[in-house]
C-alpha cells in the first residue's frame, strides 16, 4: 500500500466539526481565523460555507473571501453568476449547513456557529483532490464541496461549490407548510 492509499484510508468516513464565534464578514476576518492556514480540506470547506453567509450583505466581500480560498485561481464570471443565481433572496441556504438550522426556525443556527464537514469512502479517490460533504438542515442528503491540494505548499484550496442546490423553504416562506 502506497502513501496515497494509506492517507486515503485514514480519511474515509471521517468528520470534523468547526466552531465559529462569529462568521467572517470580509477577507481580513476570514484570514484571522485559525482555519485560514488551509492545511486540511475540512478547514477549507468549513470556511467556504462560512464566507457564503454574508452574500446578501456584501457580495464583493464574499467574492474576495472565496478568491482567497481558491488559491492560485479566482472566481470566474460564470462562478459569480452561479452564486448570484443560487443565493440571491435565499440567505437562509448558507446558514442551513450550521447546527440547529432547520426550516421550522427559518434556518437560524445555534450560536456559536458549528459546522460539520465529512468524508465518505470516495472523498479522496484522486491524489491532491478531495470531495467533502456538508449537511443542510433543509436537505435529505449531504452536499459536496470539492477541493484541490497544492503540493508545493500543502494547502487545500476550494475548487467547486457543489453544495448550493435548492433546499426546503423556511416554514414562514412555504405556502404549503
Amino acid at each position: 500500500m502506497g502513501l496515497f492509499d494509506s492517507l486515503k484510508k485514514q480519511q474515509q468516513n471521517r468528520s470534523e466539526t468547526f466552531t465559529f464565534a462569529a462568521l467572517p464578514a470580509d477577507l481580513s476576518e476570514l484570514k484571522a481565523l485559525p482555519e485560514a492556514k488551509l492545511d486540511s480540506p475540512y478547514k477549507t470547506a468549513a470556511l467556504a460555507v462560512a464566507a457564503l453567509c454574508h452574500f446578501e450583505q456584501d457580495e464583493s466581500a464574499v467574492h474576495e473571501m472565496l478568491d482567497f480560498l481558491k488559491g492560485p485561481d479566482s472566481l470566474s464570471n460564470l462562478e459569480k453568476q452561479f452564486l448570484r443565481d443560487r443565493l440571491s433572496g435565499k440567505a437562509y441556504k448558507s446558514f442551513s449547513f450550521f447546527a440547529g438550522a432547520t426550516p421550522d426556525n427559518g434556518y437560524l443556527p445555534q450560536h456559536p456557529y458549528q459546522i460539520t464537514v465529512s468524508a465518505n469512502p470516495y472523498s479522496f479517490d484522486a491524489e491532491n483532490w478531495a470531495t467533502l460533504y456538508v449537511t443542510s438542515g433543509g436537505a435529505d442528503s449531504p452536499r459536496p464541496i470539492k477541493m484541490r491540494k497544492k503540493p508545493s505548499t500543502g494547502q487545500w484550496f476550494l475548487n467547486e461549490l457543489q453544495c448550493l442546490g435548492d433546499i426546503r423553504l423556511p416554514k414562514a416562506e412555504d405556502p404549503w407548510a
